[in-house]
């Protein structure tokens, strides 16, 4: 195997490896650590029938699979861990890349083997890939029952009467106005620490890689209300941090209800009253002061100055920003249909740093998207040396089906150069997060204590404000307690320390 052969399978591993090991609070974002964990909550006396139900992809989707199991736990359901034991089996499915679909369908197989034993076993599909594929799912894996879209959900009970009496059912209707904001999701596998609070759904972007807008629709925003009763019972029940969640958290716009771009047609008194994201963000900071709130996902057109001062008047809204930028080269924004330029990236992140000095930022990149040249990926390079982000998120293109890139565009970058490119990005991004890690050396930072260590049954693992992982002996302090950690040591993914106190949170 030549130099370049074994340099070329390292990076690869790299990047694997980065995905795993980092932090991974984006709703984007793939958690590596999480796909396929099948969900379990407590029975409910007298539901008779089984659920197996698991999730693949981003949070939003883990969010969702909640909802699900709500639902139909009022239909006579508790969950199970054992596939074998199911009634029904449902996957929630993501279609962001060819490998994410390629493992549900493997994923599939193996519920075809149990259903061979099991022939009154019921088997669904919801999420992003029933979405892609509606009805050609039932032709195309032949053991699927059920499609279901990720705006039907409540229509879950009536199909699954449909399958019951021998016929297949689906609905993928997107809805204009569905945001799941009357449902309460049950907190499935859950530390009893993080939550998350679904607040916006849908897209309007049209980024040209992107398969969201057709997946999941036009952008419909929850009404603020029912997002602070579900994080009122949250904080009732002990939870100490929520996650605000949507494709896109900066587009949140309620006025009412409906669709964001029809909020030109909105009257007058609901423009006056309307809540947009800062104001939303406020709400929930002045609700809760002891309570951590953190947003993901934020697209840069989109994140106003009103956000970041929002975020530095408040101590509880923690400082850490996921700001995807995708390239660094003009041409190739253009080519995504991103509604930023590179200069208003670099002045975005300059407010972001004058008014959140200590704010950590993450990204996504996409390596080797059509017509990227050399210069274009250099670009991307010294766009990441400006920033020196804490985290980062990293991939070669992959064409995606039905999206305006594959309907138009050829995929002209060979695999071995978008695997090249991808490698420097990878090597590079562990260079800027073992430099931002090094930053807390010395440092005093707040810890929410979430989990035992995976390493070490002695230590404590918690994120700070920045979401950098934090591990520390555990002495006399438990899970949910917040900490101060004076910080001794780090890797590029995590800060190591020990405790010299409660926080003013306790």
């Amino acid at each position: 195997m030549t130099l370049c052969h074994k340099k070329e399978k390292y990076c690869i591993f790299a990047h694997l490896l980065f995905q795993i090991v980092t932090n991974i609070d984006m709703e984007k974002v793939i958690d590596e650590n999480k796909q396929g964990a099948s969900l379990e909550l407590a029975s409910v006396q007298g539901n008779s029938k089984k659920l197996f139900i698991e999730s693949y992809g981003c949070q939003m989707n883990f969010s969702d699979s909640e909802i699900v199991a709500s639902i139909l736990q009022k239909e006579g359901f508790n969950t199970t861990s054992r596939l074998e034991d199911a009634d029904l089996v449902l996957v929630n499915t993501c279609s962001i890349r060819d490998k994410a679909e390629q493992t549900v369908r493997k994923r599939l197989e193996k519920y075809n083997a149990v259903k061979r034993q099991n022939p009154k076993m019921k088997v669904g599909v919801l999420g992003c890939m029933a979405e892609r594929l509606k009805s050609k799912f039932l032709e195309e894996e032949k053991i699927v029952d059920l499609v279901v879209g990720p705006d039907a959900y409540k229509d879950l009970p009536n199909l699954i009467a449909e399958v019951e009496e021998g016929r297949n059912a689906v609905n993928v209707i997107l809805s204009k106005d569905e945001t799941y904001g009357d449902i309460a999701p049950v907190r499935l596998n859950s530390n009893g620490v993080s939550a998350l609070v679904s607040i916006t759904r849908g897209c309007d972007n049209m980024c040209t890689f992107c398969v969201v807008p057709f997946t999941r629709g036009r952008e419909r925003s929850r009404d603020p209300k029912s997002i602070i009763d579900e994080i009122n019972d949250l904080a009732q029940r002990g939870f100490k941090e929520v996650t605000l969640l949507g494709q896109n958290v900066d587009s949140f716009l309620w006025y009412g209800g409906g669709m964001k771009k029809d909020f030109a047609k909105a009257s007058d008194l609901q423009k006056a009253t309307a809540v947009d994201f800062a104001a939303l963000l406020e709400l929930c900071a002045k609700a809760h002061p002891k309570m951590r709130f953190r947003f993901s996902t934020s697209n840069p057109q989109d994140m106003s100055l009103d956000v970041i001062k929002t975020m530095a008047k408040y101590d509880n809204i923690c400082n850490y920003i996921h700001l995807p930028v995708q390239s660094g080269s003009n041409t190739i924004l253009k080519a995504m249909n991103r509604q930023h330029t590179r200069e208003e990236y670099f002045e975005l992140i300059d407010n972001i740093k004058t008014q959140l000095p200590d704010c950590t930022i993450s990204h996504d990149i996409i390596c080797g998207f059509p017509t990227e040249t050399e210069e274009d990926h250099k670009d991307t390079l010294s766009l990441m040396e400006y920033v020196k982000y804490s985290f980062g998120y990293m991939f070669s293109y992959s064409e995606r089906p039905g999206t305006l890139a594959e309907r138009k565009m050829e995929d002209n970058v060979p695999e071995e150069i978008k695997k090249r490119r991808l490698c420097e990005v990878v090597e590079l991004q562990q260079k800027h997060s073992l430099y931002r890690s090094q930053e807390f050396l010395n440092q005093v930072t707040e810890v929410l204590i979430e989990k035992t260590s995976k390493k070490s049954d002695a230590e404590w693992s918690g994120r700070n404000p920045q979401n950098t992982t934090v591990v520390f002996p555990k002495e006399n302090y438990k899970v949910g307690d917040f900490v101060m950690v004076k910080i001794e040591d780090c890797t590029s993914a995590t800060l190591k320390g020990k405790a010299i106190g409660y926080s003013k949170n306790m």
